[in-house]
Parts: structure tokens; sequence; C-alpha cells
């Protein structure tokens, strides 16, 4: 059965998924690339093939859409931009139907490598019944940022998360653990921790959760 799920998402040991402010010069605001420096080294030429590797190379596979927030798409006021076509170029990582959730739509944006992505103004469960549609067979993942994902999470909707957790402290940005309180009640949580320093959380929802 397709599942939901959060893939490679990574936090602070504060439990932040971005820093502030976010600009187009800062995406991930004060944060850097700290939080992502695991899954780069994962992409160098003679990289590990430790358990870092292993997780990354899982982040796409059996994906048939992705549902994001506005902030990982662009910076603050690319609404207002009709040029903006996202952060990674005209051949985007995804290659499948992308659904941005934004309370400004426009048209879809059908980008090279199968990535089309398209604007809604709807709550979770309403973007998740139409990525569900769009993914027929394959699972939906939720790419974030923390507040998206907080909120999916929050609603009942996701069936399996992949954090990582990176050894740094933001002291603030966008935090994921906010209003989660109980988390382990619904779900059962496992960690690995890998000579890189960051520790895999996989968490799987509990039967009945």
């Amino acid at each position: 059965m397709p599942l939901v799920r959060v893939t490679n998402f990574s936090i602070s040991l504060d439990g932040f998924g971005a820093g502030e402010p976010q600009s187009f010069e800062s995406p991930f605001g004060h944060a850097g690339h700290r939080l992502h420096e695991w899954m780069f080294a994962t992409w160098a030429d003679g990289a590990p093939t430790g358990i870092d590797a292993v997780w990354a190379s899982r982040w796409d596979t059996g994906v048939g859409a992705e549902i994001m927030g506005a902030h990982k798409f662009g910076p603050p006021g690319w609404q207002d931009d009709p040029d903006w076509r996202g952060w990674w170029g005209e051949d985007p990582p995804f290659h499948t139907p992308t659904f941005v959730l934004t309370h400004r739509t426009r048209e879809p944006l059908e980008m090279e490598g199968g990535t089309t992505f398209h604007f809604l103004s709807t709550g979770p469960e309403e973007a998740l019944a139409i990525a569900q549609e769009a993914a027929g067979d394959l699972d939906v993942r939720i790419g974030g940022g923390a507040s998206t994902v907080r909120a999916f999470v929050s609603a009942g909707l996701v069936d399996h998360l992949h954090l990582v957790v990176v050894p740094i402290v933001l002291g603030h940005g966008t935090r994921l653990w906010d209003g989660l309180e109980g988390l382990e009640e619904t779900y059962a949580i496992e960690s690995v921790a890998s000579p890189s320093g960051v520790v895999h959380l996989s968490l799987d929802r509990r039967p009945g959760g």
C-alpha cells in the first residue's frame, strides 16, 4: 500500500529544520548548509557507502509525488516574481508531480526531467488527496520545510518519517517539534548513529496510530 513519508529531513539538535531569515542569498537562513553537509558528502566522488549513503539513496525510491511548503519553493516574495521557477534550475531533482502549498496560486510550471510544479491553496488533507491521485501506486513524499512536515504529522497523515539529527545548535528558526508532544505514542522510533556524527531517526506509525 502506498505510504505518505518524510525522507532525509535534517534538523538540528534543538529541532530546527532551517535557520532565519530566509532570503535568496541564504535559503536556510543562518543555518547555511550545515544541516545538509552529511548528504552532500554522499554525493562526492569516492563517497562512502556507509549508513548515510544508504539513507540518502532512498530519497526518491518509490516516490510518485511530492508536497512542499511555499518557503521550500522560493524565498519570501517569490509569489510576486512571475519568472521565479524554484531553486533548482530547469531540471529539478523531483522528477514527479510536485505540489507547492501557497496562498497565491499560479498556473502549473512544467520543467525538464518530469517535474511539474502545481500550486495549491488547500489544507493538508485536500493537498494529500490530490497528490495521491497523481502518485498512483507510488508513495507521496512530504518534502518540507519543517512547518509543512509538522502540519501533516499533526493532521495524522504521515506513515513514516526519516529524520536526520545534525550535531549543531541553531537556537532559532523553523522548529519541527512544536505541538508534537507525545509523538512516541503514535510512532515507533528507532535511532542509528553514523560515524559522520549525525543520528538517523526512523519513525513508523504504530498500528491504530
